[in-house]
């Protein structure tokens, strides 16, 4: 490999290796920002409590998520520290081997001065060329004084070079070390946070240890309340199956009607149970393709208790099964749909407020706890279009929306987990 082709190769993977660490470091602080973010909406919902003379149940959950997200953020903290202490100690070897070439550098240089200087006679140029024995000798000395030429300019740029990258390397690694002692300063701040989380968070459950009779009671009312929800869905959805079977047979049998003495295949098809059109094929297909990327119900808030099973706050050995997830919000929020589609339910249920359910093809999506709703069966709904404002609950501070995903398939339904739906 010739030298101008190494020196090409040099640069080419200073370039690559700078750009796979910042890479790295925006992975890092992009993961910083969303953490924070939850963090705001944590300590927004918080605040709202500061307020009240009582904390609720759904207040000591929202601390376990600040906690929680405050603990991530330390780790993130941890590793862009380690990840500026090995960029530093990176640079520092760089610098060292930038110097040993620079020094290695000046010396060939050097070398290449002193033959240019016992050899600055022109006519001594001259007598070296013809002095050749033949005229291809010539050519020959006279290419190699001109590459001798060539390699003392050479030599000189890429001195140049990397002087002019050991600055670089030196400003680099200022940064980093500014970076981590900002970092180092931000973990101490959040530390200190979380312990001001967690006697907050001892002295709500200790409150609420002496309440524990109170609390199972009002959890066993709960769980009816999310039996009743369950059931009410599961009919609505049933319902919605049963009448769109119903209106495609009474299509199918006009369509025969209409046709007498032609083939159909109408008949073959009239016990396969609920099947979708094209165009709810298609909606399906789009609500399919933003999995993950789908909008929250409410504009701001935090999970305060995810799909599934979940360990009761201050009762041991108690779990609830959640079949959706909920969200804490602000007081009077407002939900929203999370995808285009059409309203096919809009229930009363004690316990939980009124519901609606909005079909997406064979998807359907669910919001309950809702005090007012702003639409009506058969509407047609847009992505993020409000539907209808949250319940207020006595002695809470912050309201929350129920939120579930079905999907259903030709007359079975399967409910989902929320959370691998919406964005994060």
């Amino acid at each position: 490999m010739g030298y101008v082709s190494k020196l090409f190769l040099f640069f080419f993977l200073l370039s690559t290796s700078g750009l796979f660490g910042q890479t790295s470091s925006d992975k890092l602080k992009k993961e910083q920002a969303r953490l924070e973010r939850k963090i705001s909406a944590t300590r927004m919902l918080l605040s709202k409590s500061k307020d009240n003379t009582t904390s609720s149940l759904n207040d000591l959950k929202v601390i376990e998520n600040q906690i929680r997200f405050r603990e991530q953020l330390l780790k993130n903290y941890d590793n862009q520290i380690r990840s500026a202490e090995l960029k530093v100690a990176d640079k520092e070897r760089r610098i060292e081997e930038y110097t040993e070439n620079v020094n290695r550098l000046k010396r060939q240089y050097k070398k290449l001065v002193l033959y240019a200087y016992k050899h600055r006679n022109k006519y001594g140029k001259m007598m070296f060329v013809f002095s050749s024995k033949s005229y291809y000798e010539a050519m020959k000395r006279n290419a190699y004084l001109k590459h001798i030429s060539e390699m003392q300019r050479m030599q000189f740029i890429v001195i140049r070079q990397h002087q002019e990258l050991i600055k670089e390397e030196i400003a680099v690694i200022e940064r980093e070390k500014q970076l981590k002692y900002e970092v180092i300063a931000d973990k101490k701040l959040e530390r200190e946070a979380i312990e001001k989380d967690r006697i907050k968070q001892e002295l709500i459950y200790r409150v609420f240890k002496q309440e524990e009779e109170i609390i199972l009671a009002k959890l066993k009312e709960e769980e009816t309340n999310r039996q009743r929800l369950k059931s009410k869905i599961a009919a609505a959805i049933r319902r919605e199956i049963a009448e769109a079977e119903a209106r495609r047979k009474a299509a199918e049998a006009a369509a025969r009607k209409n046709n007498k003495g032609s083939n159909t295949s109408a008949d073959a098809s009239s016990s396969d149970g609920f099947r979708e059109t094209a165009e709810s094929r298609a909606l399906s297909k789009s609500f399919e393709g933003n999995r993950g990327k789908l909008p929250w119900p409410v504009s701001k808030g935090s999970v305060s208790e995810k799909f599934g099973k979940n360990p009761h706050p201050t009762l041991k050995n108690v779990t609830t099964n959640n079949r959706g997830i909920d969200i804490s919000t602000p007081k009077r929020a407002s939900v929203r749909a999370v995808f285009d589609g059409e309203v096919t339910s809009v229930l009363n249920i004690p316990g939980a407020g009124k519901v609606i359910i909005i079909k997406h093809g064979n998807y359907r999506t669910v919001y309950s706890n809702l005090q007012d709703t702003y639409v009506k069966a058969g509407d047609k709904i847009s992505t993020k279009k409000k539907i209808g404002s949250l319940l207020i609950k006595s002695g809470e501070s912050t309201s929350v929306v129920h939120f579930e995903i079905h999907k259903v398939n030709g007359s079975s339904v399967t409910c989902l987990n929320p959370s691998l739906w919406v964005a994060h």
